[in-house]
């Protein structure tokens, strides 16, 4: 079976520079699979992304060494295994709360009997190889999103879960359910102090962690702190960003021009 990189990544001690992909094009997820990214994540709670244009994205990034990943819209079985058929190597599953919740994510993308994931790989066998079924449950990533209250105060509950590999922060919402602002890159201590919570709970149980990040610098900060796991704003962001880079240079810049070509 195909290695999952992002496993070699982590047991060499280094930090996985993942991308986000919302748009829902398999062209734009070529493009970005182009950068160089070690692994890009197919977002279809927030993204614009559809299950049939997430399997074209899947398509288009494996094209590429990054390693395909998807973003479940809710913990809900169906889907979590849909997207592991269509070829993804880790799911990264919202809002996970209780330990209940997370064995629950686990178990559906692991087969039996180490979960009640049902046989089907599809594309995800021509994608890791004939012999997919034997591997996939050490060869998949689960990474269960940390971003409540109410999943901090439970944890240790949470991380103490066999097959959870990762969990991975959205520092928007635990903004919010902290009564704080969402940020791009945070600042209000509250949130900082909880990222810091997380992140020593997974060191304790030997769970990987990795989170959302506003800017590089953000990202970098991060991992001097020790997270493996680090996701650089998303398509959408990094266009407009770039988009707007360029106008703003123009109209500072440029002297107004006459057009000489259709072209």
């Amino acid at each position: 079976m195909r290695e999952n990189r992002l496993r070699t990544i982590w047991k060499q001690g280094g930090a996985v520079i993942n991308g986000w992909l919302g748009i829902p094009s398999s062209v734009s997820a070529e493009n970005m699979a182009q950068a160089g990214w070690d692994s890009l994540t197919v977002d279809l709670q927030h993204g614009l992304v559809d299950y049939q244009t997430a399997v074209t994205m899947l398509q288009a990034i494996t094209t590429t060494p990054t390693v395909p990943l998807a973003r479940v819209p809710w913990m809900e079985p169906g889907i979590i295994m849909k997207l592991l058929d269509a070829g993804a190597y880790g799911i990264i599953c919202p809002m996970i709360n209780t330990r209940a919740e997370c064995e629950a994510f686990v178990g559906a993308c692991r087969y039996p009997p180490a979960g009640f994931r049902s046989f089907g790989p599809v594309r995800a066998m021509w994608y890791g190889g004939a012999d997919y079924w034997k591997h996939a449950n050490e060869t998949v990533i689960t990474m269960a999103m940390i971003e409540t209250r109410q999943a901090v105060e439970n944890l240790d509950e949470i991380l103490t879960v066999p097959g959870l590999d990762a969990l991975y922060i959205g520092p928007n919402d635990l903004a919010l359910t902290l009564g704080c602002a969402p940020a791009g890159v945070p600042t209000d201590p509250v949130v900082l102090n909880a990222i810091k919570t997380i992140l020593a709970g997974a060191k304790r149980h030997g769970i990987r962690a990795g989170l959302h990040c506003g800017s590089t610098a953000m990202a970098k900060e991060m991992i001097a702190l020790g997270f493996q796991f680090v996701t650089l704003l998303a398509d959408n962001a990094l266009l407009a960003a770039a988009a707007k880079s360029a106008v703003a240079e123009m109209r500072e810049t440029a002297p107004v021009a006459k057009a000489t070509s259709a072209y």
